[in-house]
């Protein structure tokens, strides 16, 4: 996973033409579903294209949302087939709802050329006996699946992919946008005024992170 590291600061009048079509996808991870923001550059840093919620979890499986809470109660080794079926199913899931984007995008001359997650501690999990014997990482596990969702399906789908840490987000995206945090936090708060509520903390998140991933594929 390619995190940020260092990205290009906004100059949104060097090669404009060359980049106006081109849109990142930002995407903040919760249990069964994610807040997906569209960015693309425009004069002033960034637009929003588009914005929505992806459902990841699939409701004809019970439990779903939340798999491990769900697999605690059983024996391992139905326990590991049950996860492998909701990674499986959700995997899907995300794949339907990124394609669908892809092609909308594209309908309306746009492509999608990147895309941004928020990851949380990133810190590797244990093997699922571990993880099911502990309520803190069977969170922790939660999160990750479909975090990792959506990175394997924008992977399978060739979308370069661009991470970073949430708690990171607001200083390495300052810091690499060249602006100060406050400039930031004022820049996203003002987005969403021009564009309309509803622009909750998921949004103001993921567009961040979707501004990074464009800045990336922009250098």
């Amino acid at each position: 996973m390619a995190r940020v590291n260092r990205i290009a600061r906004v100059d949104p009048d060097k090669d404009e033409g060359a980049t106006a079509s081109r849109v990142a996808l930002g995407f903040r991870s919760h249990s069964g579903w994610a807040a997906v923001v569209a960015v693309s550059r425009s004069t002033n840093g960034i637009e929003v294209i588009d914005r929505r919620r992806i459902e990841l979890a699939d409701s004809s499986i019970r439990g779903s949302v939340q798999p491990y809470h769900t697999a605690e109660e059983m024996d391992l080794n139905p326990a590991r087939a049950y996860i492998t079926r909701c990674i499986n199913s959700t995997r899907g899931l995300a794949y339907r709802a990124l394609k669908q984007m892809i092609d909308e995008h594209r309908r309306n001359g746009r492509a999608i050329a990147g895309c941004g997650v928020l990851l949380a501690s990133g810190k590797p999990l244990p093997g699922l006996a571990s993880i099911l014997a502990s309520h803190a990482l069977i969170h922790t596990a939660e999160g990750e699946l479909y975090r990792e969702a959506i990175i394997k399906t924008s992977n399978r789908l060739k979308i370069p992919v661009t991470t970073i840490k949430e708690r990171e987000l607001f200083d390495q995206g300052a810091a690499q946008l060249g602006i100060s945090a406050g400039v930031l936090q004022q820049f996203i708060n003002d987005l969403g005024r021009s564009i309309g509520p509803p622009w909750r903390q998921d949004d103001k998140y993921a567009a961040i992170v979707g501004w990074l991933a464009l800045q990336t594929i922009a250098r």
